[in-house]
């Protein structure tokens, strides 16, 4: 039977799109719980280099996840720095809002391009090293909008949802070496939050939006679990999603 750690003292764990907000979140829960985190960034490099210093001991790791080939040079820098791969967080994303009917192709690839084609083949690339020690824990950062259709996003809804379908083919594919499984946070305000978000948190039965430190937490549940749990979405939302 599989053993497990209380905390991820020694593991690696890359976290994409982890200078600010969310993923700074993750990043840094996963520092106090003493794993050994690998930080992605691509234009934001003042910040991750802030979310480095915060985390203590922190590799960082600069790529266009645009790009396939940019992907797998920055997971071939992980493993010749860091050594191994113990767990993967997928949370870089876009977000736009447009109307379906002006959806251009290049509205459409900005979105797809980094919310589910870089997902999966930053997943490919983490199973890969991951298969050289044994295994190791993917999550994948989806959405509410991933569960729930938004009129003004469906670019961005069908990219979230993807990442679900993607997540459940995964773990069957990878298991039992490799568990697999999304989080779906609900509204998570920030400065910059738009009308919409503010009438789904009116919505929202826990009656306020969530923070970046619940969404890290349940991160932190699926890189803790047994492999038991694979294939599985978390929805930290407040009960947004039960509307």
């Amino acid at each position: 039977m599989e053993t497990r750690s209380s905390d991820l003292t020694g593991q690696v764990i890359l976290v994409t799109g982890a200078a600010k907000r969310v993923g700074r979140a993750i990043a840094l829960e996963l520092a106090r719980r003493g794993a050994r985190v690998a930080l992605h960034y691509h234009s934001s490099e003042a910040e991750a280099r802030a979310t480095a210093a915060e985390c203590g001991v922190a590799e960082l790791f600069c790529a266009n996840l645009e790009s396939v080939p940019e992907i797998v040079r920055m997971f071939d820098e992980v493993g010749a720095r860091c050594g191994r791969l113990d767990g993967l967080v997928n949370n870089a994303a876009r977000f736009t809002g447009i109307d379906p009917l002006e959806i251009t192709e290049a509205d459409w690839d900005f979105i797809h391009s980094v919310n589910l084609k870089a997902v999966f083949f930053c997943a490919q690339q983490a199973a890969r090293l991951m298969r050289r020690t044994g295994g190791g824990r993917i999550v994948n950062i989806s959405s509410l909008g991933g569960l729930r259709p938004w009129p003004k996003h469906a670019h961005y809804c069908a990219s979230k949802a993807g990442i679900l379908m993607l997540t459940r083919a995964l773990a069957v594919a990878w298991a039992p070496g490799i568990a697999v499984n999304a989080v779906a946070p609900g509204v998570i305000p920030f400065e910059d939050i738009d009308a919409q978000g503010l009438r789904l948190i009116g919505r929202t039965p826990a009656g306020r939006g969530g923070t970046p430190a619940e969404v890290a937490e349940a991160v932190l549940y699926f890189l803790q679990a047994s492999k038991f749990v694979t294939g599985q979405t978390l929805s930290v939302d407040g009960g947004l999603s039960l509307r």
